[in-house]
C-alpha cells in the first residue's frame, strides 16, 4: 500500500504543479501506533520545485499541493510536512 500511496501523491502533484523536482518520504513506519495511522492514513514529507510558486507565499503554495491532491488529504494521507519552492529559490 505504500508504494501505491507514494506513486498517487507523485502523479497528483506532477499533473497538476509540472514540477522540476519531486521527492516524496513516507515517513509513516516511524508513526506507527500514533492514532492517524491507526485510521490507515499515512505520513509523507514533500519536497517539491515548481516554477508554478512563483509569486505565491507559503501558505498558497501549500493551498496548491492540498488542492492537487484532493480527496487523499482526508484518506490516504494522514500527515503531511511539504517544503515549496520555485526553482530560483534553490
Amino acid at each position: 500500500m505504500t508504494a501505491e500511496r507514494v506513486a498517487m501523491i507523485r502523479e497528483r502533484l506532477t499533473a497538476a504543479l509540472q514540477p522540476e523536482d519531486l521527492e516524496i518520504q513516507d515517513d509513516s513506519a516511524r508513526h506507527a501506533g500514533h492514532e492517524g495511522a491507526k485510521g490507515g492514513g499515512g505520513h509523507f514529507n514533500v519536497r517539491i520545485v515548481s516554477p508554478a510558486f512563483a509569486g505565491r507565499n507559503l501558505l498558497e503554495r501549500h493551498r496548491m499541493v492540498y488542492d492537487a491532491l484532493g480527496d487523499a488529504m482526508h484518506s490516504e494521507i494522514h500527515a503531511l510536512s511539504i517544503q515549496a519552492k520555485t526553482p530560483e529559490e534553490l
